[in-house]
């Protein structure tokens, strides 16, 4: 196939013309059952250079699909492996009544984890693996459809535990921290789980509404302060429904292979994948703007030393600022602040921009002041 752009036809009010040499070509077909557009079939219009994923294809067709296209079957299984768009929280929990706590089980994110239980995380059966992989390749393009309508200062990210409860002090940083970045342009991400990483999209989610709006929130939130108490996921549907907005976006992505832990519905765009390890470098090379640290356990601190070797090379092109929320926790209780700024000292390490602080309003000027960089 050739490197020319693809453009992509997901619903059949969409389907292209031929040009002007009698071909359609380069464009990929996302789920399109060709069945329902028969004037479209019957019209034989010679397909070249273009993907059919999971389309249904019939035969007065097939003849017409030239051998330059690739042509991938339905695969049916509880999930789609050619997502033509990001997941987000009606999609992710569709089949879930917060009337109802006994039917999360039901839920789309609940029978696709209990699927990749089944199956293995890591299973040997090719056709499986082939699907997952198929299904991130679907996510990844789509979350680079999402970012390509911002500029890529934009994205910050916040790293942190699972967790950090709701009633903690901590919580509410992150939650401010997130709320006035998102207010002032910025697109907020996490890895889309429970604690942190919620509280960061609750910021998000709450931007533009007073002080007021947020206490009564973090007040319905409260009673449930765990993702492991009942009424944790109930609660934040609540919120939801009470306080409804469709202006400010953040990106959580999150990943089956944690699937125990409940996605955040507060996201309004959720790129789940199956391969962790694909989710975690894409996290840390999206947030040219930043990746605002709050204490974690062993994923965070992987997180840390992995974006200190990004920075350290510019594999995106630039040095994104590394704040540290927490100074008793990253310098005594897991040092690893004064452990990188001393490899910067003694140049074992290239100029960071580390900084560490307890300030919320002190993580967002500094966020704030890179972003107006040239």
């Amino acid at each position: 196939m050739t490197n020319a752009s693809y453009k992509e036809i997901a619903e059949i009010s969409a389907l292209p013309a031929p040009d002007e040499t009698g071909y359609v070509t380069h464009y990929i077909f996302q789920y399109i059952d060709f069945n329902q557009a028969p004037q479209y079939v019957a019209a034989r219009h010679r397909f070249s250079d273009c993907c059919f994923l999971g389309c249904e294809i019939p035969s007065a067709m097939e003849d017409c699909i030239g051998s330059s296209c690739l042509v991938f079957p339905r695969m049916g299984r509880v999930y789609s492996a050619f997502k033509s768009r990001l997941y987000d929280g009606e999609s992710l929990y569709k089949g879930y009544n917060p009337d109802n706590e006994e039917s999360f089980g039901n839920c789309f994110d609940s029978r696709v984890y209990a699927d990749y239980m089944e199956k293995g995380a890591h299973c040997n059966n090719i056709k499986e693996s082939l699907g997952r992989a198929l299904h991130d390749h679907a996510i990844l393009d789509a979350m680079n459809d999402f970012l390509s309508h911002f500029d890529e200062r934009q994205v910050v990210a916040i790293m942190g535990g699972h967790a950090l409860l709701r009633t903690e002090e901590a919580y509410r940083k992150v939650v401010h921290i997130s709320k006035t970045l998102t207010e002032r342009g910025m697109i907020m991400a996490s890895g889309g789980g429970p604690g942190a990483m919620e509280a960061t999209h609750l910021g998000a989610w709450m931007a533009g509404r007073s002080e007021e709006e947020l206490e009564d929130a973090l007040s319905i939130l409260a009673p449930s302060p765990s993702f492991k108490d009942g009424g944790w996921l109930r609660t934040a549907f609540e919120v939801r429904k009470k306080y409804p907005q469709d202006k400010f976006r953040s990106l959580g992505i999150p990943t089956w292979l944690y699937g125990h832990e409940p996605a955040t519905p507060f996201a309004t765009d959720i790129a789940k994948f199956f391969m962790n390890s694909v989710r975690e470098d894409i996290l840390l090379t999206i947030a040219r703007g930043g990746i605002i640290y709050s204490p974690g356990s062993a994923g965070t601190l992987q997180e840390i030393f992995q974006d200190a070797a990004q920075n350290h090379y510019k594999t995106t092109g630039c040095v994104s600022p590394m704040i540290f929320l927490g100074k008793e926790f990253f310098t005594k209780e897991v040092p690893v602040f004064p452990l990188l700024k001393d490899l910067v000292d003694r140049g074992r390490y290239n100029p960071l921009l580390l900084s560490i602080t307890d300030d919320a309003d002190e993580v967002i000027r500094d966020i704030l002041s890179f972003r107006e960089k040239e």
